[in-house]
């Protein structure tokens, strides 16, 4: 685009913890951490300074499907950021030394996360959700999982998980499509496909999970099944979630928090994978009133199923969702991260007016119907990390929504 100044380039991979075995559980993202380690002709500290030498910055993410590299750059930088990025998924030193140094970071990581108990909670929601299924396992993996871990086993792994048939390389920015093509051929065009078996499919299970600590406040998180990302009804689900719980004038904040106190921080999201998904809600409270919140939220979920959204929360949802793609469309690093899960999923980019024309379109019936899809398996996940006394909330929740 003419006139920017800054660049971003996004390559993505269709795989992740979902591809896993349970012995090679986490291996993908120990994976990500040891190509930052060195690649091609360059060691752990060339990496990084030659990106922030062209006044750039570069990331990486692992979840359950996609893994993805992201670098920021200034204009003119595009050649070093192809470059960088092919060396680290396709040319990764994988030294032994470097392999068994950082399984002792991840197991830090993974120390941590069970620390944060705001981490920790979600997890176990996702163990109950997914019981027995790569979903339902930390993307992090265990202390277990990653002790096999070898130079033989995790170069086998790199080749299966980074497989060019399965990537998307994406540019936003100031960047020169023909220059963009022609540097996307030299860096990535040559790499050999390694077929690997697709993971099995998703069935949400649910189940209630709790742990007791000392400490002061409840962490609840409680899950229904939801859309999958390529569903039709996604638009409606997407403001559901945001009438739900998406921000201070929603119904979860207005009611838990707000008019009874029972809150601090409460908020609902919606996860879409391949073949399913999961409509959440995420609060902290003290234990003592753990349970009537869990209450609250199973009763204003039935509320915006059976009875929809006013117009003014429909109306209020779209602005809140078309305003925020819109400011995203300003960010080059946004576009490229969005247009490479996009291809991912859809095989081509979704433009933002087709993205806000569903949403538009979307009525206070189709919001109804989407409730009553959550509701109709009549399953839930819940877990509850926190004072004993908050143990029940989870129960509480799965009998009210039920009801």
């Amino acid at each position: 685009m003419p006139g920017l100044r800054t660049l971003a380039l996004t390559v993505a991979v269709r795989g992740g913890a979902r591809w896993e075995s349970e012995s090679r559980s986490g291996w993908s993202h120990l994976l990500e951490h040891l190509v930052f380690k060195g690649a091609g002709e360059m060691g752990a500290r060339d990496i990084v300074e030659r990106i922030e030498a062209e006044g750039g910055s570069i990331n990486a993410a692992t979840g359950y499907e996609r893994t993805s590299f992201e670098i920021r750059a200034l204009d003119g930088s595009l050649g070093l950021a192809m470059q960088v990025v092919s060396d680290l998924v396709f040319r990764p030193t994988l030294d032994v030394a470097e392999i068994e140094r950082e399984k002792d970071v991840v197991a830090q990581e993974i120390a941590e996360a069970f620390d944060t108990p705001d981490d920790h909670v979600f997890e176990m929601a996702q163990t109950m959700a997914f019981a027995g299924q790569p979903l339902g396992r930390p993307i992090l993996g265990s202390v277990d999982s990653l002790r096999p871990a070898d130079r033989a086993g995790v170069t086998d792994w790199r080749a299966r998980l980074y497989s060019p048939d399965r990537m998307v390389v994406a540019v936003s920015g100031a960047v020169d499509e023909t220059e963009f093509l022609a540097l996307a051929e030299r860096w990535f065009g040559a790499a050999v496909a390694t077929p690997v078996e697709a993971p099995a499919a998703a069935m949400f299970e649910g189940g209630a999970a709790s742990l007791s600590r000392r400490i002061e406040q409840a962490n609840l998180v409680f899950q229904l099944p939801a859309l999958a990302a390529s569903d039709p009804a996604i638009p409606a689900l997407r403001l559901f979630t945001e009438i739900l719980g998406g921000g201070m004038a929603s119904r979860l904040f207005q009611s838990a928090r707000e008019e009874r106190g029972l809150a601090y921080a409460i908020d609902a999201y919606q996860e879409p994978y391949d073949d399913g998904g999961v409509l959440g809600i995420y609060a902290g409270a003290a234990a003592d009133r753990a349970v009537e919140l869990a209450e609250v939220c199973a009763d204003e979920i039935r509320d915006l199923s059976d009875k929809g959204p006013t117009a003014s929360e429909l109306a209020r949802a779209k602005a809140v969702l078309k305003g925020g793609l819109w400011m995203s469309d300003e960010s080059p690093a946004s576009r490229a991260g969005r247009n490479a899960a996009q291809t991912l999923m859809f095989g081509a980019p979704v433009p933002s007016d087709e993205t806000v024309s569903r949403m538009d379109s979307a009525t206070a019936a189709d919001l109804q119907a989407v409730g009553s899809r959550l509701l109709s398996p009549r399953r839930v996940a819940t877990a509850v990390l926190g004072p004993r006394s908050a143990a029940p909330a989870g129960v509480a929740f799965a009998r009210r929504v039920a009801a």
